[in-house]
Parts: C-alpha cells; structure tokens; sequence
C-alpha cells in the first residue's frame, strides 16, 4: 500500500505539473502588465477556465512553448507521500505543491510572485490543515501551523521594511503558508525550512557572485528558496513525526 500511495502521488503530480507550464508562461509578466493571452507563437490561448488550462498544442505553438513542469512536479508529489505516508495532511500537501513549482518558476522569470497565487495558498492552506486536524492520524497541530504562519509572514513583514529592496513583499505574502505548513510539524521543523531557505538563497546568490554573473547588491528571486528549505523542512518533519 505505500508504494502505491507513493506512485499515485506521483502520478497526481504528473498530471498537474502538465498545467504548470501555460500557466507559468501566461503569469510570467512584469508588474503592470496585463497576463498573457497568446501563446510563444501568437495564437490566442483557449480552453477551460478561460484559457489558463491546458499545453500548448502542436506545431508552431508547441515548439515554442516553455519546457514542462511533470517530472519536478511528480518528484516533489511522490517525495512528500513517502515522507507523510497515509496521514490525512498528505491531501494537503499535494495540493499545495503544483501551486508551489508554479510559484517558482514565475519567480525565476521574472522575479515576481503573483496575489493569484499567494493568496488563494495563504488561505487555502491553514484551512486545509485545518480539515486534516478533525481526521483522526494526523501528526500535527493546526494551532502551531495558524501561528507558524503569524510568526514567519511576521519575520518576513519585519526584514522588508527593514530593507525593502532586499526582500520582495511577494516574499512576505509567500511566507504565511510556508510558516502554516512548517507550523503544522512544530517550531523546530519551522525553523530548520526557514533557515535552509536563507542558506540555499545565500549559497546561490554567492556563487553568482563567484563566477562574476553578479554583483553583491544584484537581486535574485528569492521564492524557490524559500520553497525549496521550505519543502526540506516538510520531508523532514513529516519523516519524523508520529501521531
């Protein structure tokens, strides 16, 4: 049963991480631009949800479309299913994560994380733990993940106003359901995300810096950071808990 837990995880992941690319594409924009509605090749995109779901069909559109998103999507699914195993959390987890790869890579685009996404997953979130946290097996406390979101959005609130050009408020509104999904595992898997986040952005931006592709005040895109320490946070507590 847990190898088919973890290969429908995997497959869910898969099939999600078929939407990621139109949507990373469509979102990928500098701010006060409105969101794309034509594909690489100039063909107006159609289909569900008015036209955010779906690929980028054949020919001239699909060859000029942006390299797909299953196999790190589907990774990250079947990671956190072996991690979790059959806990009622795992329903939120694998929600969550096509909306994060998503997140990640519009942020590496164009350094930018999008209200339409950080909110719905700043709400969405908690609420989802909180349905988890009435189901019996879970191994976490809806209570820490409600004030691990207060005190990491609130860490983050704090060093942007501190240095604003350091930290994108995008950060800031990422932080609140990275701070709920930590939470929900304890304050030690909170800050072991957070600051695995801070040393792969600190790792990174130092070796631009070593190769000459950047400078020390050059901004880079914080988010898959954050998503990243985020995730090995996640694996980490989910690993270690007990019910």
């Amino acid at each position: 049963m847990y190898v088919s837990l973890i290969a429908a995880a995997a497959l869910w992941g898969a099939a999600a991480g078929l939407l990621v690319p139109r949507a990373a594409y469509r979102l990928s924009v500098e701010p006060g631009e409105p969101w794309r509605d034509r594909c690489p090749a100039g063909h107006v995109l159609a289909g569900p949800a008015r036209g955010w779901l779906g690929g980028f069909g054949r020919g001239a559109c699909a060859t000029a479309a942006p390299a797909g998103a299953v196999v790190p999507t589907a990774l990250v699914c079947a990671a956190l299913a072996a991690a979790t195993g059959p806990r009622p959390e795992l329903a939120a987890w694998l929600l969550a994560a096509p909306l994060a790869v998503l997140l990640a890579r519009v942020d590496a685009r164009v350094h930018r994380l999008p209200d339409g996404l950080t909110l719905p997953l700043a709400a969405g979130l908690p609420l989802l733990l909180g349905a988890a946290a009435l189901l019996p097996g879970g191994a976490g406390s809806w209570p820490h993940a409600l004030l691990g979101a207060a005190v990491l959005g609130g860490s983050y609130l704090v060093l942007f106003l501190i240095n604003p050009r350091g930290l994108g408020f995008g950060d800031v509104k990422l932080a609140l359901p990275l701070g709920a999904a930590l939470g929900w595992y304890g304050w030690e898997v909170l800050f072991a995300g957070a600051f695995a986040g801070f040393l792969l952005g600190a790792v990174y931006g130092l070796g631009l810096v070593l190769l000459r592709r950047a400078g020390r005040s050059s901004a880079i895109p914080f988010g898959p950071f954050m998503l990243a320490g985020g995730l090995l946070g996640l694996l980490l507590g989910a690993s270690t808990a007990t019910p």
